[in-house]
């Protein structure tokens, strides 16, 4: 049977069908037609089949084009089941007209499902998510703390993107050249890789091809990540995924030897360990430590950077912190030394002057564990002056956690007063119209000076601040003394002086320290009892007997850098003349600049496998010169 008698046989059935369906719309509540009343016309082909007639291939893949394409209009249709029109497939105009239809069809209909999807979340009772933007005051950008269904994703929401991360802002190259010029920064590289390449001897031609990071830009000279560390998923709770590092079974081997080395002292043991593990972590740490307190920042610096790049070597590929859906629980002992090395790293950001880098490193730590274990809240307002993101921490003072508590800690407190001194001061800020600040910046630091005046007492020390002025108001019974009487708080308050002590040198804000505290002098010879009143909201904000952060030290907020005597830092080490094996030196590594090093620490420098001092090395003068030392 052809496709000719096929079109003849529909042309035929069309005016019954035609009958059959406008009967079934005015019967609206009965029933569509059954499948006993409509004869499916590819049973008359079937049929001409069974009485012997013949089919050939072609016109069989006609009729089965032609199936397919009934399917796929009764899949699209919305309304009625198949009409005779959908059977007629040599028409193109009629099958364009068709699709059309379909679509305006099927539009009311996604409407209704619409409709109907919100009928049952109202029979439900479950609210949109988006309700809770309505707790939002305008203009404010402040929740309302009345609102406790769904308050925790609010909360949550809010924080992760006042903290969120830029990228660009972690490379130290960036900020520097956004300080100093490019074209300096430039040159200074060149310069420096000039140098290097002129005093190389031997060994391989060529940088390592070294994997590309955000938080560090591996040197030329480092090894090459060799995967002896990694990551795993915990658990994923909330929409926050935690993870933890994971050590390899050689790794786990170096470790086991760190720990006895670390347990004896021995220092030429961890030295060892780096010949055959150059990015153990522990290690790498302990090294860093020891160039600190010998002086030789940049080679603690050096790594510090190597081991945070081992860190971030290892991340999983799910891993994404800078965007606030991944954390690392300090709990965990394996996870510790990333948080260690991070603060050490933007505590390294810091002396070189890239406050905006130290900034981001501190977002990150909050975004790594919300429990902020570093302490970096504590220091984290004076690198955003240091920065002067001065819109970013009055947001932050607002937004964080919600709960609008900062400003009762010593270095909100006043460092709030002094970004709104400067968001005053600012030439493009001198349009905003007085009534869109909350406060002045003299009534914050008249507030903070209320709160917190032990802070006073010692910021006249520390920075120090020796006009006469300063000598009678510190004499005043309420700035008299430098201690509260609570051990949490006079912590945080050293901790705070010992931060920020140096942003107080400049001449405005020592002037606009003294008017507030002038003026708060003059209030309280008014009135005494706003001295009771500020003296019960410290006592109820610090109410514990106990120094709650005993775990921070003063120490490591400081800009001073603790050094220790050669012969204090000859005993940390058992055997401070040993030797490397000279088929365990790299070949491809910097030579390093001898010119007033240390003796002790180019001894053991000398041992690390990717030192390099030149053909001099070996020369007896250089002998001579451990030995002194």
């Amino acid at each position: 049977m052809s496709v000719r008698l096929m079109k003849k046989i529909l042309k035929e059935q069309e005016p019954a069908e035609t009958q059959q369906l406008i009967n079934s719309e005015d019967e609206s509540e009965s029933p569509p037609p059954s499948s006993a009343t409509f004869r499916n016309p590819f049973d008359l082909l079937d049929d001409e089949d069974d009485d012997g007639g013949g089919v050939d291939q072609e016109n069989n893949a006609d009729i089965n084009d032609g199936s397919s394409i009934e399917n796929s209009n009764e899949k699209q249709s919305s309304t009625r089941k198949t009409t005779p029109e959908a059977f007629v497939l040599s028409d193109s105009k009629f099958k364009k007209k068709k699709k059309k239809k379909n679509k305006e069809k099927s539009q009311p209909g996604a409407k209704d499902k619409g409709n109907s999807w919100n009928e049952s979340l109202e029979q439900l009772s479950i609210e949109d998510d988006s309700s809770h933007l309505e707790h939002v005051a305008p203009d404010t950008g402040k929740y309302n703390l009345t609102n406790l269904n769904g308050r925790g994703k609010v909360v949550k929401q809010c924080t992760s993107s006042v903290l969120q991360v830029d990228p660009k802002f972690l490379n130290a190259e960036n900020e520097l050249r956004r300080i100093f010029g490019s074209k300096v920064v430039n040159s200074f590289e060149k310069g420096h890789q000039t140098g290097s390449s002129r005093q190389s001897r031997g060994g391989r031609r060529g940088s390592q091809n070294h994997r590309k990071t955000i938080l560090v830009c591996p040197l030329e000279h480092w090894p090459k990540w060799d995967g002896s560390l990694s990551m795993e998923l915990v658990e994923t709770r909330d929409g926050i995924s935690d993870f933890r590092y994971v050590h390899t079974s050689s790794y786990s081997q170096a470790q086991k030897a760190f720990e006895s080395a670390k347990a004896v002292h021995d220092f030429n043991g961890i030295v060892n360990i780096l010949l055959h593990h150059p990015y153990h972590v522990d290690s790498l740490i302990t090294l860093a430590e020891y160039y600190k307190f010998s002086g030789e920042q940049q080679m603690s610096a050096d790594c510090t950077a190597r081991c945070l790049y081992a860190l971030e070597c290892a991340w999983h590929p799910m891993f994404t912190p800078l965007m606030g859906s991944c954390q690392l629980k300090f709990s965990c002992e394996i996870n510790k030394p990333l948080f260690s090395v991070l603060f050490s790293h933007m505590k390294n950001m810091d002396r070189r002057g890239c406050h905006r880098s130290a900034l981001e490193l501190c977002k990150l730590l909050l975004l790594l564990d919300p429990d902020d274990p570093m302490g970096v809240l504590f220091c984290i307002d004076y690198y955003s002056l240091r920065a002067e993101e001065y819109t970013w921490l009055e947001q932050f003072s607002e937004q964080y956690k919600s709960d609008n508590s900062l400003w009762l800690f010593p270095n909100f407190s006043y460092s709030l007063a002094v970004c709104r001194y400067y968001v005053e001061n600012d030439e493009h800020a001198k349009e905003i119209k007085a009534e869109d600040l909350k406060a002045s910046s003299a009534d914050l630091m008249k507030q903070a000076l209320k709160l917190h005046p032990s802070v006073l007492k010692k910021l006249v020390s520390k920075v120090p601040l020796k006009d006469k002025a300063w000598t009678s108001i510190i004499k005043h019974n309420f700035f008299s003394s430098d201690q509260t009487g609570t051990p949490s708080l006079d912590h945080l308050i050293n901790i705070y002086v010992e931060r920020s002590y140096i942003i107080w040198r400049l001449p405005d804000l020592q002037k606009f320290l003294r008017d507030a505290a002038l003026s708060v002098i003059e209030t309280l010879q008014n009135d005494g009892t706003y001295a009771r009143d500020w003296t019960c909201v410290r006592k109820e904000a610090f109410s514990s007997e106990k120094n709650e952060y005993s775990h921070l030290l003063v120490s490591d907020f400081s800009d001073s850098v603790p050094t220790l005597p050669p012969d204090n830092l000859q005993n940390f080490m058992v055997d401070p003349r040993g030797e490397v094996p000279n088929d365990a030196q790299p070949t491809n590594h910097r030579v390093q600049d001898l010119t007033d090093r240390n003796a002790i620490a180019v001894l053991l420098e000398s041992m690390l496998p990717w030192m390099n001092y030149g053909s001099g090395h070996d020369h007896p003068d250089h002998d001579e010169q451990g030995n002194e030392g």
